[in-house]
């Protein structure tokens, strides 16, 4: 697949207080693009939060929060701080046009718009956020397991914080263990180590099976499950998947003093982000839980209710 051919469809937010020029924009884009509006800067806000757009097209002059003002709160928040922005506004200096680009936009679009203008511009920034996010992606991804790495870890839990936060629902963790990991290099090779440290990060995605869950490679052997909107109760089922893919799996591990097949040990940690906690608290209480399915004895989990 090529760069240009990564240009077609998208998502499109469109935030305007007049709804002739939004339906202008619609017109104009909804052939090959997927059109969602706005008519003030809260509404855009949360839409954009919520929706994810790969692309805002912002009126600069509306009534209480104008454009400039949406788009530095956009770029504020780690969940909406990738997405571009064209301002289309009926300014047309090039002072205004500064301003624009300098409070972060990609593109400056005057009013009244030219249809194909509009799609060209919105192909282009479409492309160059793809590939932006194509080679982010190599970026965070661990290059052995295919799953997320430490840094995309650490990213993620401090946006699903805020995100479930704002909803006061459950963010839960599971911080996994493979038991006696060294023992198993030694007796069996590094390369043999390696093809199952893949085996049991397909294991992991196989429990962990919501589109918003995301498995990550914490270091080594640990790995780390994060589970928004989950309760204890249910990241305690997804720990139970986890266990019964790796039974299924049934690799050998001679060496384990634990169980002559390869297991893991889990800490499990549920909160409802509050005030005064942060996503460290999580990280501690799972990994403190981890330990102590360790020290009770391995292939196991631990909750903070038993």
């Amino acid at each position: 697949m090529s760069w240009t051919d990564m240009a077609v469809g998208g998502r499109i937010l469109v935030v305007d207080d007049a709804m002739e020029n939004i339906q202008i924009l619609h017109a104009a884009l909804q052939d090959e693009h997927e059109v969602l509006f706005a008519m003030d800067g809260p509404r855009a806000l949360e839409i954009a939060r919520k929706q994810r757009p790969d692309l805002i097209l912002l009126d600069a002059v509306m009534p209480g929060m104008d454009g400039y003002a949406v788009c530095r709160e956009l770029f504020a928040s780690p969940e909406t701080a990738d997405i571009p922005v064209i301002f289309v506004t009926a300014l047309k200096s090039p002072e205004d046009e500064t301003r624009a680009l300098g409070a972060g936009a990609a593109d400056f679009i005057s009013k009244p718009v030219n249809a194909a203008v509009v799609r060209a511009r919105v192909r282009t920034q479409l492309t160059v956020k793809r590939q932006r996010d194509a080679l982010r992606a190599l970026i965070l991804l661990d290059p052995l397991t295919g799953v997320a790495n430490r840094r995309a870890f650490d990213e993620r839990v401090e946006m699903e914080w805020r995100r479930c936060g704002r909803a006061q629902l459950a963010v839960s963790l599971l911080m996994v263990d493979i038991d006696h990991f060294k023992l198993y290099n030694d007796h069996y090779g590094h390369p043999a180590g390696d093809a199952t440290l893949v085996q049991v990060a397909r294991a992991m995605r196989n429990a962990a099976g919501r589109s918003q869950d995301l498995v990550a490679r914490y270091g080594g052997e640990e790995f780390a499950i994060l589970l928004p909107q989950l309760e204890e109760q249910g990241a305690t089922g997804v720990a139970r998947r986890l266990m019964h893919e790796l039974e299924m799996l049934d690799i050998p591990h001679a060496a384990s003093p634990t169980n002559q097949r390869l297991t893991v040990s889990i800490g499990i940690a549920a909160m409802v982000p509050g005030e005064h906690s942060q996503p460290g608290d999580l990280v501690q209480v799972a990994d403190a839980l981890l330990y102590q399915a360790k020290a009770d004895g391995r292939n196991r989990y631990r909750t903070s209710t038993g």
